[in-house]
């Protein structure tokens, strides 16, 4: 019968199984397994040789993994010798809680246990009796385990999402090693934890920042932490609860003005010195109030210019927009359908990259084309909504093109095209 190892190599199982009591060498793999399940009949034995010679290459497998220098790794083949064995891993005190039955089998399915010529096998031992180390797991490298156990989390995102997502976690974990030092989060304390929230109060009273930044800071830094305990099956109890800060009033970006936009930012040749496809973007942000994001990375089949009814389809070409309901199709009307016109393939540009609103904002900071410091290219999606209102747009309308969850169960398919049309054409500058 052939060795076929999933994850060891055969010749790393071949020298195991050289190992095994010496009134086995020289069995051949299906005769051992015979003599393991204790009978010479050949029908009784096949009908079980599979089962039981898998257990065997998977505790073989275990083994290996255990001899490499890698204490993660060693806890983790423990773990599967145990599984192989059929029994759940548990820590040396845990194991000493058992009911006697159980602990009798534990020590009974330890190899050599039974027998007084032989030696316990010591891996078997550590992985059922729990004597196995569990690895000190430091704040930086759980932010590496985080990357590959999280995985879910980026399914769907395009490289520059997945950017965007990763540049925040790293900041949390490097603020925190900055306060508390690259701790294993073994040992993290409930004083480092209010040891990390302290010194982001004090930024909060001496930078002017905001709670929300301190408590985007503990999130990520508790979401990581809590995946790689509960991923790696490390069972802390780590001290992440009643951490946040309270936060105030949220600031929201102003709107520009109707006179701002057709005075300033519409003016002939105010926007001539931005590069053509920000000044694209930045137009078709004016009648649609689509996300700058959303429009950078519009495909040419998104960007329906012949079809009766000028529109956009907004929809997770790959990449992951920000909610369902972010799926939606808007009119072009105005400046914006005229900008359009000029990209009828879109921005390559921007097209899932970053760059553009600090692009846009630092021209319009530098051109006094921001109506005060608080404004920026994304106050254009504000206005948008705002002109809405004033124009008494029905609110599931509103929801609708903006891309906004209702306040209710939807019912029906909403406006059609031309009833979105009609919507927009009443506000369009």
């Amino acid at each position: 019968m052939a060795i076929k190892a999933r994850s060891a190599s055969a010749k790393g199982i071949l020298s195991l199984y050289k190992r095994v009591p010496k009134r086995y060498e020289g069995v051949e793999p299906r005769k051992f397994v015979w003599v393991s399940l204790h009978t010479d009949s050949r029908a009784v034995a096949d009908t079980k040789a599979a089962t039981v010679w898998q257990q065997m290459v998977d505790a073989w497998e275990a083994k290996l993994a255990g001899d490499n220098g890698d204490a993660e790794q060693r806890f983790a083949a423990a773990r599967d010798l145990a599984a192989a064995k059929g029994f759940r891993y548990l820590r040396a005190e845990q194991v000493a809680e058992l009911p006697l039955r159980d602990l009798r089998d534990r020590f009974a399915s330890v190899g050599g246990f039974n027998d007084p010529k032989a030696a316990p096998d010591m891996a078997e031992a550590r992985a059922l009796l729990g004597g196995a180390k569990e690895p000190g797991i430091a704040v930086s490298r759980a932010l590496e385990l985080y990357w590959s156990l999280g995985r879910e989390k980026i399914l769907g995102k395009s490289e520059d999402q997945v950017r965007r997502w990763k540049n925040p976690r790293i900041k949390a974990v490097k603020n925190f090693i900055a306060i508390v030092g690259d701790k294993p989060i073994d040992e993290i304390t409930a004083d480092d934890m209010l040891e990390f929230r302290d010194w982001w109060i004090e930024r909060i009273e001496t930078e002017a920042l905001t709670a929300n930044s301190a408590n985007k800071d503990i999130i990520h830094l508790s979401d990581i932490l809590r995946t790689v305990n509960r991923l790696k099956r490390l069972g802390l109890a780590l001290p992440l609860s009643d951490l946040a800060l309270k936060e105030g009033e949220k600031r929201q970006r102003p709107p520009f003005s109707v006179p701002w936009i057709k005075d300033k930012l519409l003016a002939p040749g105010a926007l001539d010195g931005m590069n053509p496809e920000a000044r694209g973007i930045l137009l078709v942000m004016v009648n649609t109030g689509a996300r700058p994001s959303e429009i950078a990375n519009l495909s040419e089949a998104r960007i329906r210019l012949s079809h009766d009814i000028p529109h956009i389809s907004i929809e997770p070409e790959g990449r992951q927009l920000k909610s369902a309901y972010a799926r939606r199709i808007i009119p072009l009307c105005g400046v914006s359908l005229k900008a359009l016109r000029a990209f009828p393939a879109g921005f390559p540009r921007y097209r899932d990259k970053a760059g553009l609103s600090g692009a846009v904002n630092k021209f319009l900071r530098e051109n006094r084309l921001l109506e005060t410091p608080e404004h920026s290219l994304y106050s254009l999606r504000h206005a948008f909504e705002d002109r809405m209102l004033a124009a008494e747009v029905d609110d599931r309308i509103r929801r609708d093109l903006f891309g906004h969850t209702l306040d209710r169960e939807r019912h029906g398919k909403g406006a059609d095209l031309a009833h979105l049309q009609r919507a927009v054409q009443a506000i369009a500058l």
